[in-house]
């Protein structure tokens, strides 16, 4: 079976490794159901989505899934709005395409300027949602995103005693505005669930050329991290990756460090969100 972490101070035992809801998963594809159900087979308990991926495709596709298999499931969706209206409408459409009544987690998806931190703070902001989501038990944990600016990351952290954190963590963070100083040691600090995302940098980072997917997942999961959530286009290739987290093990300093200095040629694609999105 696949290990499992604490979710910060949820509690909640999940998966090294999370099943992402994008690349075959977003797309109207036989092999997307037979993923997430295989998934599920191997204890993978951690799948991550969001109505951005594939425009609704990809929460549909896990809905259908779900409607079987949820309680095997944490699930976790996010919502691009700001606002208290915004977060209510969105938050009933996502309910529905995942064919469930709640979510285990609901995150603030990809924060990238402060004004838009200011507006779901203020009395009509999506934080005032979130929490009356969660009293209704509608969702059981909050958490934030941000592909960007770590700055605003840790103000984000300071602003609200959020559950998780979702971040980008690669080989190749260290080269540009990292997350894995700060942002990780603080998150870590306030116990929050730490989730990674763009292991590969959406392949951008050549495995099976520049670096092996056991270097890639060997090297977040060495990190102070919960879960690494992962795309895969097909069921092969989520086999594979459950395979090398069945059998990681941390890396040492100079591996990591090998493989930062490795990754300086890649500085560029390794962090490609933080200068496109």
């Amino acid at each position: 079976m696949v290990p499992k972490r604490s979710l910060g101070k949820t509690g909640f035992q999940a998966s090294l490794l999370g099943l992402g809801g994008q690349i075959t998963v977003e797309h109207e594809d036989p092999q997307a159901e037979a993923i997430i159900h295989k998934a599920l087979d191997l204890g993978v308990n951690y799948i991550d989505t969001s109505p951005r991926y594939g425009d609704t495709v990809s929460e549909t596709n896990i809905g259908r899934v779900m409607a079987h298999r949820r309680s095997e499931a944490f699930l976790a969706t996010k919502t691009i709005e700001r606002t208290y209206d915004g977060v209510m409408r969105q938050i009933d459409e996502s309910l529905h395409r995942l064919q469930t009544d709640y979510l285990d987690l609901y995150q603030m998806h990809n924060l990238r300027l402060p004004e838009e931190l200011q507006t779901i703070l203020s009395p009509s902001g999506a934080l005032k949602a979130f929490e009356q989501l969660q009293e209704q038990g509608t969702i059981r944990y909050m958490g934030i995103t941000g592909h960007k600016d770590p700055a605003l990351m840790m103000k984000a952290m300071e602003s609200h005693p959020f559950d998780t954190i979702l971040m980008p963590l690669n080989v190749g963070d260290v080269h540009f505005t990292p997350f894995q100083t700060q942002v990780l040691q603080k998150a870590a600090e306030k116990n929050l669930g730490i989730i990674a995302m763009k292991v590969a940098a959406k392949g951008k980072l050549n495995p099976g050329k520049d670096f092996t997917m056991e270097e890639l997942l060997g090297y977040v999961c060495t990190l102070p991290i919960t879960a690494a959530i992962v795309g895969v286009a097909g069921v092969k290739e989520l086999e594979e990756n459950v395979r090398i987290i069945q059998s990681f093990t941390p890396f040492s300093k100079e591996q990591m460090a090998s493989l930062e200095k490795r990754s300086e040629k890649l500085a560029y694609p390794a962090n490609f969100f933080k200068h496109e999105w």
